[in-house]
């Protein structure tokens, strides 16, 4: 459902902005895409920084100290 009112609005918003000219259109939706890259890339960052704190990746000694503790327990 909502993916039909995103295209139709899409659909709209291009047909102002070839409305506007080609260099004010042009200009505009431009602007448009490269606003939405760059805030996909900044959730795409603050979502790795959240994940990242919640399972910090184990370096190799700390691997090797955990795995010479189970073979040590058996």
């Amino acid at each position: 459902m909502y993916l039909f009112f995103s295209i139709i609005l899409s659909a709209v918003l291009g047909y102002i902005l070839l409305m506007m000219g080609p260099i004010v259109g042009g200009i505009a939706a431009f602007g448009i895409v490269v606003g939405c890259i760059f805030r996909g890339l900044y959730l795409l960052t603050d979502i790795h920084k959240r994940v990242s704190n919640v399972s910090p990746k184990q370096d190799k000694a700390q691997k090797a100290y955990e795995d010479y503790l189970e073979e040590k327990s058996k």
